[in-house]
């Protein structure tokens, strides 16, 4: 029997998405992405607010079609659809660190638009957003 594991994300991208080219003729296109989960306090009845960010990876053919560059802007709120997967590292100060991380299949663009929360990605992450190498992944031709 077959098995899926994905996941569907809404959220708004925190920082123009980079570009590295891997080994085997691989693009990894990296961005970040914002979930906002907003509720009210039952006992206190306060708004509260918190945010989750997400490293987002498209994978792509040297080569191929890199057009949704164009759209992958910091501010612009982006339906992703992929696969999750949890990292975790250490840091150079010796702290383990772990990060939420989505392999994306499909992209849709919601809106194009200007960052909306005071909180930027920068402040919340440090600087291991994007991958360093493709040792970690298997990549089939139907991956692309």
């Amino acid at each position: 029997m077959a098995t899926v594991f994905e996941a569907r994300l809404i959220g708004n991208i925190g920082r123009d998405a980079t570009v590295n080219k891997m080994d085997k003729g691989v693009i990894a296109i990296n961005f970040p992405v914002a979930h906002n989960k907003n509720w009210r306090d039952k006992s206190s009845g306060e708004n509260k607010s918190k945010t989750t960010w997400v490293n987002c990876t498209i994978w792509k053919k040297e080569g191929g079609n890199l057009r949704i560059l164009d759209f992958l802007k910091s501010g612009t709120l982006v339906e992703l659809t992929g696969t999750p997967f949890a990292k975790a590292f250490v840091q150079e100060d010796g702290f383990v660190r772990s990060e939420i991380r989505l392999n994306v299949s499909k992209t849709n663009i919601l809106r194009l638009g200007k960052p909306a929360s005071e909180e930027s990605f920068e402040d919340n992450q440090d600087s291991r957003d994007n991958y360093d190498e493709i040792s970690d992944f298997t990549i089939d031709e139907d991956d692309f």
